[in-house]
């Protein structure tokens, strides 16, 4: 056998069966030039899988080792967005935690106050139960508002030196029947007050809340030296600023005292918080009574 033709390996693509070391530049046969495109594609799909998975793999290990990229920071923003508590159209304004309020149930632990007495001459109602049942009423509203209220008898020993941000006496007026002009509230704050322009506001605001949310009159023509000379006023703290309350006539407002007492303590709980709020308030007309 020819030595050059040992050296032609038998498998190489481009020889056949009798062509031996024919011209390499002939055109090739039409099934070898087939079976040659076809290895083509295959090399080119493989190439193309090969670097889409290497691009995934990259994708993959930025993302979980780059939190602080563009995309987990954006993903974190829109996070941030949706979990953090938006403002609602009411809000629910709450007064400051731990502000302290006294409220006196008048003639409580000392004295039934003014009676109601019937035709046989037996007592029907007592002012000192009622001022108790009404001061306990307002105590449970300013607690359900966050308040920390003091519940004080008339001469409870608490009232010395006692500090708070306001104190407030409940008490009513005479079950006798006077006259017909005998009915509506009364309000008076201390003579001696330091602070009067903040004993007025208190006062002021009792005024035009209790009247608003109970429609009785400010009966401001019966208040009495009594009223504004009240004990309570020089016992307290100097700096508590205080008022005494009389939420009606046992006689011809006994109907709203007794039967709405909520009404009532709404109207005494809404003048608390206009105090303290620092809310405006509406001038109150004063009725003109015949003498």
């Amino acid at each position: 056998m020819n030595e050059s033709a040992e050296l032609v390996p038998k498998g190489n693509l481009y020889d056949d069966a009798g062509q031996g070391d024919g011209d390499k530049n002939a055109p090739m046969p039409e099934g070898k030039s087939s079976v040659r495109a076809a290895h083509r594609e295959e090399d080119q799909v493989h190439a193309i899988s090969r670097t889409f998975a290497v691009a995934l793999l990259v994708a993959t290990l930025f993302t979980a080792w780059t939190p602080n990229s563009f995309f987990a920071n954006n993903l974190r923003e829109q996070l941030k967005l949706i979990l953090t508590p938006q403002p609602g159209s009411n809000p629910v304004l709450t007064p400051q935690p731990q502000l302290r309020i006294g409220i006196v149930a008048g003639h409580t632990g000392n004295d039934s106050g003014a009676v109601c007495i019937d035709s046989s001459g037996q007592v029907t109602l007592t002012e000192a139960e009622v001022n108790l049942d009404l001061a306990s009423r307002v105590q449970t509203g300013l607690v359900e508002l966050g308040y920390q209220v003091d519940l004080l008898n008339e001469f409870d020993t608490r009232l010395n030196g006692y500090r708070a941000v306001a104190l407030v006496s409940i008490h009513n007026d005479s079950c006798d029947f006077i006259n017909e002009q005998a009915t509506g509230y009364k309000v008076a704050s201390s003579l001696d007050t330091r602070d009067v322009q903040r004993a007025q506001r208190l006062t002021a605001c009792l005024v035009d809340r209790y009247q608003k949310t109970t429609g009785l009159t400010f009966h401001k023509g019966s208040i009495t030296s009594d009223m504004r000379e009240y004990h309570a006023f020089s016992e307290i703290d100097p700096e508590t600023i205080t008022a005494i309350i009389e939420t009606g006539f046992l006689n011809l407002d006994q109907q709203i005292l007794t039967k709405e007492p909520d009404r009532v303590a709404e109207g005494i709980i809404k003048g608390i918080q206009c105090f303290v709020n620092n809310e405006s308030v509406d001038p109150t007309p004063v009725p003109t009574f015949p003498p």
